[in-house]
């Protein structure tokens, strides 16, 4: 698989300039967002830094015209699972271990790319946060923080969650049901929910629906049920 050209970092933001808006998200998400999306130029926190709620945020951006995404301070980041939730690892831009200079590659990145995933190497002081979100304002950037992040414009997390597949000492986990929560400034201030696979059998992430049969928890795995993916939810 090759890689596709590295975009020009000047470039890539003069062009966002000109169509500030909303960066696509994947369809499953689009509900408990207020814009349906990811507001351009801002900085969005994924509270307890939930690395699946993370790839599925960061997915939408296969969508733009030019699909660039980099992730900032995420050694562990799986690569199989984002290319598992859509994202296109040859446009894709890894910075293991920035150490205290992350927030200065963060601003090189956010002129060259749709999106920025980031964990910080420690508290955020307000005043870098402030100078960020210039940079990013400028170049229509979005960052998606895994944690905390001062005057964040969207918060989302995972308010509740179970795992499911996985038998006592036998099976596999096939797939976890979440459910996502945001709330922000705005129009996101009231909060909204949205129940969702994340992942799927498959790896993606897709809407859960209402109707489901009875559970049977794992003994001593909380949060694990004994029962076969397909026969936990209608889907």
């Amino acid at each position: 698989m090759a890689p596709a050209a590295v975009p020009a970092a000047g470039q890539a933001g003069q062009d966002r300039q000109a169509g500030q808006g909303v960066l696509p998200v994947v369809p499953a998400l689009r509900e408990v967002l207020p814009d349906g999306g990811l507001r351009r130029g801002t900085a969005v926190s994924v509270a307890g830094g939930d690395t699946g709620l993370l790839l599925a945020l960061a997915a939408g951006v296969k969508e733009t015209e030019g699909g660039w995404a980099a992730a900032v301070g995420l050694p562990d980041l799986g690569l199989a699972a984002a290319e598992g939730y859509g994202l296109d690892l040859r446009r894709l831009l890894v910075a293991d271990d920035p150490g205290p200079h992350w927030a200065e590659v963060v601003s090189v990145l956010a002129g060259a790319v749709e999106l920025v995933m980031l964990r910080p190497d420690g508290p955020v002081p307000p005043k870098l946060a402030t100078r960020l979100a210039a940079v990013l304002r400028r170049s229509g950037c979005v960052l998606l923080v895994a944690g905390p992040w001062p005057g964040a414009a969207l918060r989302l997390g995972v308010r509740s969650g179970r795992w499911f597949g996985l038998g006592d000492g036998y099976g596999q986990l096939a797939g976890r049901q979440v459910e996502v929560v945001a709330e922000g400034r705005g129009s996101a201030v009231r909060g909204r929910t949205a129940r969702l696979w994340l992942p799927d059998e498959h790896g993606a992430v897709r809407p859960v629906l209402d109707r489901t049969v009875l559970e049977r928890p794992v003994p001593g795995r909380p949060g694990a049920v004994e029962q076969p993916l397909e026969r936990v939810a209608v889907v």
